[in-house]
């Protein structure tokens, strides 16, 4: 019988790979746990903020408009804690770039939307933050009491490839109130195969409310917590998300000499190529 080859330090051939194999299935489980006790610590969050924090802050600040903005305070403060716990306990790495772009008011923020938490990484750093909320969230036990308290537009006026009606004007009356405004044109996360379709309720704002857009493309490799994905089926890496704030898009091209429904349509097709083409550029 002949005897097991050996490795230059003694060990047996392929042992350290074996090894390699073990801590690799230690390190996605301890991801799998990670990313229950994330979800977990989310939930919890958003239920102490509902039952203690944002009941005070009604009975100690009286004007809505100081609590409105002493709450997305708070919640941007707390998302931001929330993405560097993910960090600390290796669930993933981030990076933003141009993040001095976002230092304005009035700013009418679109992004792509690969992930479940593309919210939360967003509101984490832009101040001053108003966005959409749909009325799961609206009327969810853990999410009411904080989006409700922050004063965030509800979109049961529906935003969908109509003219949007009252959400619209809302989204306009927001921006014009100098708040920071995040969109996510799609309406929902990309599907799984990765083709970004946008809706035109987002190009209805920026038509009527003749406001520049702020482009942010957000980037998640390997891809996870994507449309209709399982949280707990980890990728087999630690995810690195990245979010870049590119560049304005003027509207002014896409509104003249047009009506506003051409322009929206214009403008839609537009971002669509843009998205894809950064997204897609990028894989």
């Amino acid at each position: 019988m002949r005897p097991a080859r050996r490795s230059w330090n003694g060990s047996p051939a392929g042992g350290a790979g074996a090894g390699a194999a073990v801590v690799e299935t230690l390190e996605r489980a301890w991801r799998v746990v990670a990313t229950g006790v994330s979800f977990a610590l989310f939930g919890l969050g958003g239920l102490l903020m509902r039952l203690a924090v944002f009941p005070l802050l009604h009975l100690l600040v009286w004007r809505r408009e100081r609590r409105v903005t002493t709450a997305r305070t708070i919640i941007r403060l707390a998302f931001r804690a929330y993405v560097d716990v993910m960090r600390a306990l290796g669930v993933l790495r981030y990076e933003v770039r141009g993040l001095e772009k976002l230092e304005r008011r009035g700013l009418l923020i679109l992004a792509n939307h690969p992930t479940l938490i593309d919210t939360v990484f967003l509101m984490a750093f832009v101040r001053n933050a108003d966005c959409i909320v749909k009325g799961a969230l609206w009327n969810n036990p853990f999410t009411r009491g904080p989006v409700r308290a922050a004063g965030y537009i509800s979109n049961g006026g529906g935003a969908g490839d109509g003219d949007g009606g009252d959400l619209v004007k809302d989204c306009i009356a927001s921006l014009e109130r100098g708040n920071n405004l995040i969109v996510f044109p799609e309406g929902t996360r990309t599907p799984a195969g990765g083709a970004i379709s946008l809706k035109r309720g987002a190009a209805n704002v920026a038509v009527r409310g003749a406001r520049a857009i702020t482009p942010v493309v957000i980037r998640c490799d390997p891809p996870t917590l994507g449309k209709g994905e399982k949280w707990w089926r980890v990728p087999p890496r630690r995810v690195r998300f990245s979010l870049e704030v590119q560049d304005d898009v003027t509207v002014e091209p896409f509104i003249h000499g047009s009506s506003d429904v051409m322009a929206a349509r214009r403008l839609t097709e537009f971002l669509q190529n843009y998205f894809t083409g950064k997204y897609q550029g990028h894989a």
